[in-house]
């Protein structure tokens, strides 16, 4: 797919030509989401995605509170409904039984199965209608970066010449490797096999053996998907080469060693294994390359946070990156992608590796395992691992003050209607309930909206585009200092 067109512009130093401002390895939803994110900024976007065709195989992921949030304030969300299906948020975190937690400060208080290519096409369909131009079949091969911005070489030779390149090009990311970013972190102990497949088994046959063995083995099930298949996940023997795909008898001898039984398991879609590797990218920028998605971070799947991670990447990412390309960025925004990110990734790390350790059928992990159920009927329990999970926990460190500093607002009602829906544009906003403020000189970047009955507990806030409070107070003297540090020089 090729769309919009884009000639070569300058830089801002009229020393060299630029076919874009920003190109982007990799078209999976961190790539591109961050497209449309600076596509809202009229920023000139390419972006690369290795593969000709989408994935064959209709993996179902999840969407989580944050991520559901996110997509609303841009006005995705309906779309997405459309082609998922909305699940309760009880047992997330490692599958502990539990009820579904209680006054979650969210209005969109759910997990949203949906298949992952579904996720993808419409993520590229809104960053294509926004102005992005998507080349399919076209890798990264090397890259040179200056002063001016970064020459990228494709595998077919071809040159292009951009201000900044983002690598969202997966946990074998070519753009991480070739900037030289080391990828601490533990390598595969453990692999799990998946895919969707049909069963010879009748159902209440196979939901009865599910029971009996699921009580204790906790990287296994059979889940139906349809009339006639089924999610199938099952230990493997070991750790094996993961560029190859499991086979089916791979899937047969494992149901057997594990349940007793292969489920007359046959026809499948799709098949394949996953690891618990868990790497963090030692930097998520080296002067005007960045790393987002997978190519900053990877880690098991329990909890499904990985998707959602690299979304939340990029709303964070692509404003920032945008303030800096239009020229009005303050000189440290772009280093707080870094700063906030690369802590959250870290804390996903840890509960991934938390939930794993649960999975094990060693004794002390099933002990720790049953004591943490038994906490689980505990409301802030329950409701704090929860929030860590769908990402509606976190606080980026804004310095002192208020409680609301740092975090994301729900979507609280306004005169007419809701929050997200004035966030569309991905501009920041003042949300100003006494009517005596304004935005300023920052107006082309902030918008300013007096609404007296806003659901807020709280005078006036200021939001950034990501959703994050970025000031509480009613002094007009303090805003204009918080919108310089995040907005620039109004």
């Amino acid at each position: 797919m090729n769309s919009g067109q884009f000639t070569a512009e300058p830089s801002s130093d009229g020393t060299a030509l630029h076919d874009f401002d920003v190109i982007i390895a990799g078209c999976g939803p961190t790539g591109a989401t961050l497209a449309a994110e600076l596509r809202l900024h009229d920023v000139r976007v390419l972006v690369l995605e290795r593969d000709t065709e989408p994935a064959s195989y209709v993996r179902i992921v999840a969407l989580h509170m944050r991520s559901i949030e996110l997509m609303a304030m841009r006005g995705l969300l309906d779309r997405l409904l459309r082609h998922g299906r909305r699940r309760p948020l009880g047992g997330l975190f490692a599958a502990l039984p539990g009820p579904e937690p209680e006054g979650l400060d969210s209005e969109y208080a759910y997990l949203l199965g949906i298949p992952q290519p579904v996720v993808v096409r419409l993520l590229e369909e809104h960053a294509v209608a926004l102005g992005a131009r998507v080349r399919h079949g076209a890798a990264v091969a090397g890259f040179e970066q200056d002063d001016a911005g970064v020459t990228v070489e494709l595998a077919g030779g071809e040159r292009l010449r951009s201000r900044y390149l983002v690598g969202c090009d997966g946990g074998r990311s070519t753009v991480r490797k070739l900037l030289g970013v080391g990828f601490p972190g533990e390598p595969s102990r453990n692999e799990t096999l998946m895919g969707e497949m049909e069963v010879g088994m009748p159902p209440k046959e196979v939901a009865a053996r599910v029971a009996r063995v699921g009580g204790t083995r906790h990287r296994f099930w059979l889940r139906p998907f349809g009339t006639e298949v089924y999610s199938v996940v099952v230990p493997a023997a070991g750790v094996g080469d993961r560029t190859a795909a499991p086979t089916l008898d791979d899937f047969r001898e494992q149901l057997r060693a594990v349940a007793g039984t292969d489920f007359g398991v046959h026809s499948p879609r799709w098949l394949s294994r996953f690891g618990d590797a868990t790497r963090l990218a030692e930097r998520y920028r080296t002067g005007r390359v960045l790393l987002a998605g997978d190519a900053a971070h990877i880690h098991p799947p329990t909890g499904g946070q990985g998707l959602n991670l690299g979304v939340q990447d990029a709303f964070n990412l692509g404003w920032k990156l945008a303030a800096r390309i239009r020229g009005w960025a303050p000189d440290t925004l772009l280093d707080t992608y870094e700063t906030e990110r690369r802590p959250v990734a870290e804390d996903v790390l840890d509960n991934t590796r938390a939930q794993m350790e649960l999975h094990s059928t060693e004794p002390g992990p099933r002990a720790v395992r049953r004591l943490l159920t038994e906490l689980m009927d505990i409301g802030e329990v329950n409701r704090r691992l929860t929030e860590k999970i769908t990402a509606t926990g976190i606080r980026y460190d804004f310095g002192p003050g208020h409680q609301l500093l740092g975090r994301r607002l729900r979507d609280v009602d306004l005169a007419r209607g809701g929050l997200y829906a004035r966030l569309h544009r991905g501009r920041g906003l003042l949300l100003d309930r006494t009517g005596r403020l304004t935005a300023g000189g920052w107006s082309d970047r902030v918008d300013h909206l007096a609404d007296p009955t806003a659901a807020l507990d709280v005078p006036c806030v200021l939001l950034r585009p990501d959703g994050h409070v970025a000031w509480v107070g009613d002094d007009q003297r303090d805003l204009d200092a918080h919108l310089s540090r995040w907005f620039g020089a109004g």
